[in-house]
């Protein structure tokens, strides 16, 4: 394995840079540049439609990934985890001249006394990882690379923006402690999934202080990597409900017969659910419902500390897609949105994900709250414990975790940008 560094030459390259952080302030204050501004990247791995392709590769080559426009700001340097057959870093290394480090500090100092870049990226997703042994949780090294930038930070006086990819971490004490690490240091933080920044359909904006009676979402795939895009899009609906977020009190994750049960139970309705899946147009019946819904499906219940019941339905063997249905208090017909992914590449949806980045990185604060992924990752963790213990309602006494929304868009939330085909 070669390692592409070169710290002169790197050093070289940004030093005409025209961005400068004050030595006494931990966050600059950006206004919009007329250079592009540096980053660092720390990756898993970076091969073929990998989340670090479809995001740093947005940076090197585009929004659209064609050469086109894309963001203002310029890959400096990136530290790779693991070279795969496919490795596509080095090549591209080679292409662009930033340099490969082989150390996360050397990511975002260059090899020098300093930091030397305006933000960090940290995509920890993809790549060979162990499980753990119990609940199956891939354990992505995202603590890992966020405490070597959190060090090289606290080591030379000086924080930048930092992005983290995904759930913050596949467990939920990796997760508070990388969420505290950044209030303290006073990190600008953002994470997530780039659901709550894509299309959907209709282009409707639920008004904050909505009074939801009942929440349903669906998504589908791994149970772990994909039903945390499912909560996030559910999560980014429901925390604009009249008070804002206060929090989860528990978390149960069901499948088979359990899922019936609960809903003659009154826990969730399959009306609500079937306005989900219409919405994502996905058409079925309720008999089909029960004889489709396929064996790794599984439908987590989550009890606010509000009262909100909310169910994310993953409804695998039905269809693929991301919806939400939400009963609203005095609306005979329920709100609802199909949360639409471009599924070819670019995948325009990771475009959307950059663009916030960016603005984070431009301005030295996080575009929409972390406390939602914070709490999005607890719900994940609890979910998947539910789940290998068959069903355990789980009481969750660290998620009682208050935020309030922001209004940070969508990609079509102005009318200008319709989905794309693909």
């Amino acid at each position: 394995m070669s390692i592409q560094y070169n710290r002169r030459s790197a050093l070289k390259t940004l030093a005409a840079s025209p961005w400068i952080l004050a030595a006494s302030s931990p966050v600059a204050s950006w206004a919009k540049p007329t250079n592009p501004l540096p980053v660092a990247a720390v990756i898993t791995e970076y091969r073929n439609n990998s989340h670090a392709d479809v995001i740093v590769g947005k940076i090197l080559a585009g929004f659209k990934q064609d050469g086109g426009p894309g963001p203002a700001l310029k890959l400096a340097s990136i530290y790779v985890d693991q070279f795969p057959k496919t490795d596509m870093s080095r090549e591209l290394s080679r292409k662009h001249g930033f340099p490969i480090t082989p150390t996360i500090e050397e990511a975002i100092t260059l090899g020098s006394d300093q930091v030397q870049v305006a933000g960090v990226l940290s995509i920890g997703e993809h790549g060979n990882y162990p499980s753990t042994p119990e609940t199956k949780q891939r354990m992505y090294p995202r603590r890992r690379f966020f405490d070597g930038i959190a060090k090289t930070f606290q080591k030379y006086n000086k924080v930048v923006p930092v992005f983290n990819d995904k759930h913050l971490a596949y467990n939920w004490a990796d997760a508070k402690h990388m969420y505290d690490t950044a209030l303290k240091m006073k990190i600008p933080f953002m994470a997530g999934s780039s659901l709550p920044v894509t299309w959907r359909l209709p282009a409707t904006v639920l008004p904050t202080g909505s009074v939801i009676e009942e929440a349903m979402g669906i998504g589908y795939g791994g149970l772990e990597a994909y039903g945390f895009h499912a909560l996030e899009t559910f999560q980014c609906l429901t925390e604009r409900r009249r008070g804002g977020e206060t929090g989860v009190t528990a978390v149960q994750a069901i499948r088979g017969e359990q899922i019936w049960k609960s809903q003659q139970q009154g826990r969730w309705s399959k009306e609500l659910l079937q306005a989900a899946l219409a919405a994502a147009q996905i058409k079925v019946t309720d008999q089909e419902l029960k004889t489709r819904l396929g064996t790794n499906s599984a439908f987590y219940l989550i009890d606010y500390r509000d009262g909100l019941q909310g169910t994310v339905a993953m409804v695998n063997g039905l269809g693929g897609q991301f919806g939400i249905a939400l009963k609203l208090r005095g609306q005979a017909k329920p709100f609802v949105n199909w949360f639409k992914l471009q599924e070819v590449k670019p995948f325009g949806h990771f475009a959307e994900l950059l663009k916030a980045i960016e603005k984070m990185i431009q301005t030295g604060k996080a575009v929409y709250p972390v406390e939602r992924t914070l709490l999005t990752s607890g719900i994940l963790d609890r979910v998947m414990h539910s789940l290998h213990q068959d069903g355990k309602r789980l009481a969750t006494p660290e998620l009682a975790i208050r935020y309030q929304p922001t209004n940070w868009g969508f990609a079509n939330r102005d009318g200008n940008n319709p989905p794309p085909a693909g």
